[in-house]
């Protein structure tokens, strides 16, 4: 039967989300407050409200049949107000271990899942005086792309680590030396739980730059990483679908570095290169219904488009017609701002790789 479903959160990974719904015939309510989000354009409604606004919350679980999220930074407390009246899949556990690198941590290592080496910071009395290794002082609330985190590299970092550790709680975390980073895409809908092909990622200054699937990586590794995800989504009892980001040393050992309990951005190259996307297992899985293990149809590389590259899509709509141009529909571009992203279906990796170099868009 056709559901109504209601998506905290406007962005481009409601817009997607938005998307498979209304594909397979489910209606999309939407509460954003900005009424010209990008998944405005696909809703069916739109509440515009913030985040944490506990009536709009109660307005939207009246005329939805369930909840999901689109990010990490919805108000966990304000939903707990709502979760009597309406189905929320994900379940609240999951937001509140995401949404806490502390507690995101302690869970991890509850469950014996390898990661960096860290230490809680609730003052800046409990950095270190002096900076003898490469070190990630992170907000444990509201951190994103680079946003909220210092790099300590030297002693003249710590004037604006004790900063950050004066106004809000961190942690501390040791540099991981990696070979890759490569990410799981795994969906469930609270018993059967799938993983997408792993992926392998580039950032550049924190923001994912770029996408290939599958990684570049022996079998036993993908088994590995693969085993790793299923035992977090087994516990979480997960419905929908979430991104484990991990860190791959050259001597195979594997470190997860964070969870993500929704459709994430290195995921983005399921849609054209599997025979499901992410968008569509987290609506099944969120619905409850029977989940298939998803094809990869074809290799794939996933580019980031962000605000200072976006003058340039037009032009390379022209040029390479069999790449794929996903606009958010955001109306304003702003440097380092996601506005799209492109998928480039492909069987030989380095050709590509090659060609989007020299399109000198990326540069």
């Amino acid at each position: 039967m056709p559901k109504t479903i209601g998506i905290i959160g406007g962005g481009q990974l409601g817009q997607m989300m938005a998307i498979s719904a209304q594909y397979m015939g489910h209606k999309v309510i939407t509460l954003d407050p900005n009424p010209t989000c990008s998944a405005a354009k696909v809703s069916d409604a739109m509440i515009v409200a913030d985040y944490d606004d506990v009536a709009a919350l109660e307005q939207l679980a009246q005329q939805a049949d369930l909840l999901t999220y689109e990010f990490e930074n919805v108000s966990a407390q304000a939903l707990t107000t709502v979760q009597p009246s309406v189905a929320i899949p994900q379940g609240l556990k999951l937001l509140t271990i995401t949404q806490n690198r502390r507690l995101e941590k302690e869970f991890l290592q509850r469950i014996d899942i390898p990661i960096a080496p860290y230490q809680n910071i609730t003052s800046p009395s409990d950095l270190p005086t002096h900076v003898e290794k490469v070190q990630y002082l992170k907000t444990v609330m509201f951190g994103y792309d680079g946003h909220g985190e210092v790099v300590l590299r030297s002693d003249t970092d710590l004037t604006a680590a004790k900063a950050m550790a004066q106004e809000i709680n961190c942690v501390l975390e040791d540099q991981v030396t990696f070979d890759r980073e490569i990410s799981v895409i795994v969906a469930g809908n609270g018993q059967q739980y799938v993983t997408f092909p792993i992926a392998e990622n580039e950032h550049r200054h924190s923001i994912l730059h770029r996408t290939i699937a599958p990684a570049r990586i022996d079998s036993t590794t993908a088994q590995t990483a693969k085993a790793l995800a299923l035992k977090i989504a087994h516990v979480l009892q997960l419905a929908g679908t979430m991104c484990i980001e991990m860190f791959l040393r050259a001597d195979g050992t594997i470190y997860v570095n964070e969870l993500a309990p929704r459709p994430h951005n290195s995921g983005h190259y399921t849609i054209e290169a599997c025979d499901f996307s992410q968008f569509d297992l987290h609506i099944k899985g969120i619905l409850g219904e029977p989940l298939s293990e998803p094809l990869l149809l074809r290799p794939a590389i996933m580019i980031n488009v962000l605000g200072q590259h976006q003058a340039s899509m037009a032009e390379l709509r022209l040029a390479q017609p069999s790449w794929h141009i996903h606009d958010y529909g955001k109306s304003e571009a702003k440097e380092n701002r996601k506005m799209g992203h492109v998928t480039i279906l492909t069987e030989e990796i380095a050709t590509t790789l090659a060609t989007i170099k020299l399109s000198k868009i990326w540069d």
